[in-house]
């Protein structure tokens, strides 16, 4: 069975399926109704409700809250929040909303909110809204409001953070609840303005993490500078505001769309600022304008080595404190669609049952991303490539198809994807010991021919495999489990994994192009960080991977060839988003084709980037298998 995105298929397949091997399917999100709270409701309601929807966890509320100014907050969450037994509450979206008007009650705060249409926005997306007043209304925000946003962001941002004692381990609530982490936004209106102009976004560690501004009215004092690139749409503000935001943003292009001024940075067009000159201007039209026409075209990946910028601050053991984020380009999901046109499909069916693991689990939860052309056959036959997507430990399938960027490349270059879901459902398993992570060799390859039968569309010449971490393991797994599906693999920092004795029979007869990618502050087993090298479980897959397609293995030699231990046939020197260096190494056949790479990404540590599939695709594009022959052929144009 199939649903796009919807939750009451979901619940009901969860209901009736309890009995067999598969003990559940996978709930991507919470079984909340709309609420309406205070912040302090909401931090004190927060761990019972998720003792009670997670009853193997035990939940805490995050004492960054315990003493957040009273009566100033509001907090407004849809129904079906994203689950925070996985990472998808990470795509949870978030709009915090800075204002200093005053409200009588929860029902005016409310009433407030949808007169914006801020919890439709919410509805639509799945997410929260929260709304913050000063803390002395008489003064207007000012530095102890700096505090408590600094508190509320450290509580948001905290997803999946856990205290251990003698006691056991207890999650802290708050994130979980109403947090989140990918797409933040921020809105400040009047005295809200001025104070995200002078406070947050002056500060590199709280601007950093803000997918999109929306400031109506508000100054900004002299001395102040904005401290990171940030797309911003400026409403009736001072006239010193715009070029502060420009310079920021490194804007070297402008325009008029209409009325509005927009100045941008040509190469990185998403570093914006949008200037309207309106006395007339309807708040809740600029809300739409700004919500629908910039903030959800862009989104916020966690990085950078933690601690570089906050390892003074209170909460710093606290997750995801790995400023500055890296500003990304969004392809967003609105009602089971992207706007260029990519279906998300949810599948939660039985199709796979034969292939279990050693605790009797298997694969019963996929996702499928489709241009609408396959969907509707009007694609010709054998036109579209697929991608096979492997999430990490503790990713969701949609959350890591996102975040490495691969949702907005299906977008560009109309790719079709499937991502299941191979961790296991059974409450206290492990990700990797008897779960489907187990049965990958068996049932990806599986998974490939299932999309290629119900899909004329999509191309058996131009299939392709990768993942992240334990995705990469996967990546392996499926190649060493059938290589002739696949016309090319990337194996992204994945969990270290050789083939199984006779998995290694199929390449005397087949060829794989395969690369690595890791960076420099990866995990012991991919990078080896003190010495400045790959690590050996690294080495011995280069080395398989040279074996595969009968080319000479390597001897490293680290001290002739830093960080790799080899010299290639191709090096590259490159940067990424002109943010982080590019290594890349390239072994080539006797025909010319890079067989074998190694890329390396300088100064980020293990964790989801946007360029991620980027590179990868840059690699996997040129190569196709002839699915008679099962020849590879290489393209280079």
């Amino acid at each position: 069975m199939k649903k796009w995105v919807s939750l009451v298929l979901a619940f009901v397949l969860a209901a009736g399926c309890l009995g067999s091997a598969s003990a559940a399917y996978y709930q991507q999100h919470q079984s909340n109704e709309a609420t309406f709270e205070t912040l302090e409701e909401a931090h004190a309601n927060a761990p019972g409700y998720l003792s009670a929807e997670y009853t193997d966890r035990a939940y805490i509320a995050d004492p960054a809250l315990d003493d957040y100014p009273q009566g100033t907050t509001y907090v407004y969450r849809s129904p079906g929040i994203y689950n925070c037994v996985s990472a998808a509450n990470r795509m949870n979206t978030n709009l915090l909303v800075y204002t200093d008007e005053q409200f009588a009650g929860k029902d005016d705060a409310l009433n407030y909110l949808k007169g914006l249409g801020l919890t439709d926005m919410a509805d639509e997306a799945t997410g929260s809204v929260v709304l913050v007043t000063p803390i002395d209304p008489e003064a207007g925000f000012g530095q102890a409001d700096q505090y408590a946003y600094f508190q509320l962001q450290s509580a948001m941002c905290n997803i999946g953070y856990s205290v251990s004692d003698d006691n056991g381990t207890r999650y802290y609530a708050d994130a979980g609840y109403f947090g989140g982490l990918t797409y933040r936004y921020l809105i400040g209106i009047e005295g809200g303005a001025t104070f995200i102009n002078d406070y947050v976004a002056s500060n590199l560690d709280y601007i950093s993490r803000i997918a999109g501004l929306l400031l109506v009215g508000g100054e900004m004092e002299k001395i102040r500078e904005v401290a990171a690139s940030v797309p911003v749409w400026l409403v009736n503000a001072d006239e010193a505001v715009a070029p502060k935001y420009a310079a920021a943003n490194e804007t070297d292009s402008n325009g008029r769309n209409g009325s509005d001024l927009i100045y941008y940075n040509q190469e990185h067009p998403l570093q914006q600022v949008i200037v309207t000159e309106d006395e007339n201007a309807d708040l809740a039209d600029m809300v739409h304008r700004a919500y629908y026409d910039l903030f959800i075209t862009a989104m916020r990946i966690p990085v950078v080595k933690a601690n570089l910028y906050t390892a003074s601050t209170l909460y710093s053991d606290y997750k995801w404190n790995q400023a500055p984020y890296s500003l990304a380009d969004r392809n967003p999901i609105i009602n089971g669609v992207t706007p260029d046109g990519i279906h998300v499909v949810e599948h939660q069916e039985e199709r796979f049952s034969d292939y279990k693991a050693a605790n009797g689990e298997y694969v019963t939860t996929w996702y499928e991303f489709l241009p609408e052309e396959v969907l509707n056959n009007t694609a010709d036959e054998h036109s579209i490539p697929l991608l096979l997507c492997n999430h990490g430990g503790g990713d969701d399938p949609v959350q890591a198809v996102d975040e490495l960027g691969w949702l907005k490349l299906a977008g560009e270059e109309r790719i079709a994807i499937i991502a299941q879901r191979h961790t296991s459902e059974i409450p206290g398993s492990s990700i990797f010991d008897g779960s489907p992570f187990d049965t990958m060799s068996d049932v990806l390859p599986q998974m490939v021919r299932y999309m290629l039968e119900t899909y004329p569309a999509l191309d058996p010449s131009r299939v392709y495999v990768s993942g992240y971490s334990m995705g990469g393991s996967c990546t392996n797994r499926a190649v060493y489990g059938d290589a002739s599906v696949f016309a090319a693999a990337v194996n992204m920092s994945g969990t270290p994994y050789t083939h199984t004795e006779g998995q290694d029979e199929q390449f005397k007869t087949l060829d794989i192009p395969m690369m690595l990618t890791t960076c420099t502050y990866d995990t012991y087993t991919h990078f080896d960080a003190e010495n400045g090298i790959i690590a050996e479980d690294f080495q011995m897959n280069i080395n398989d991977y040279l074996t595969y397609n009968e080319m000479d293995t390597v001897t490293f030699d680290f001290e002739t060839y830093p960080m790799s231990g080899f010299k290639g046939d191709v090096y590259r020197e490159t940067m990424v988003n002109d943010e982080y260096p590019l290594y890349s190494w390239f072994f080539l056949n006797d025909e010319g084709a890079p067989m074998v790479g190694l890329s390396i990404i300088e100064f980020i540590p293990h964790g989801l980037y946007q360029e991620y599939a980027n590179i990868a695709w840059d690699y996997m594009k040129h190569f196709s298998r002839d699915p008679e022959t099962l020849e590879i052929a290489y393209c280079p144009y």
